[in-house]
């Protein structure tokens, strides 16, 4: 049997305030963005910076978290998993967007830490720090169903919808 692991780490900041929505099933989704920065030297000596834009998806307690306490700017570190969506676009044509579905995201704002609250996860509502214990959260996102095929959002999510 081959081992498998899908694991993102990313900190950086948000570029847009979190939108928050709650599904016909009843389950809160936050959605938003966040840049990192990667800094190296070329080969004439310059130092070159590029940008990344991540999109985060957080379900459940840790959507609710998020929508309430993170605004555009908010620097955060995020934990969760790959994923990458395809559909069809109105013009035929194929889309796909990626993004880390997280089930982990400590504040690393002082204002943040100031609030008592720095981290969060589906699990743990607070967390001290990062190098406290760490949390295992396994989320069962409703976007999926068993053969990986995408579950339309209008729908309401079913137990038999989930991938185990």
């Amino acid at each position: 049997m081959a081992m498998s692991l899908n694991r993102a780490q990313i900190i950086g900041n948000l570029t847009r305030d979190p939108e928050m929505r709650q599904i016909p099933g009843g389950q809160v989704v936050t959605s938003f963005s966040i840049a990192t920065n990667f800094t190296w030297t070329d080969q004439n000596g310059q130092k070159q910076d590029k940008a990344e834009f991540h999109n985060i998806v957080a379900w459940r307690k840790l959507a609710e978290i998020c929508g309430q306490y993170l605004k555009k700017g908010s620097k955060v570190f995020i934990e969760g998993r790959m994923q990458t969506k395809a559909w069809e676009a109105e013009d035929g044509s194929k889309k796909y967007r990626t993004e880390i579905v997280a089930d982990n995201m400590i504040m690393l704002d002082r204002k943040g830490n100031e609030m008592g609250t720095p981290g969060m996860s589906n699990d743990n509502f607070a967390q001290p720090d990062m190098a406290s214990a760490p949390m295992t959260s396994n989320p069962t996102t409703p976007e999926t169903t068993g053969m990986g095929n995408p579950v339309p959002s209008n729908d309401e999510v079913t137990i038999d919808d989930l991938p185990f």
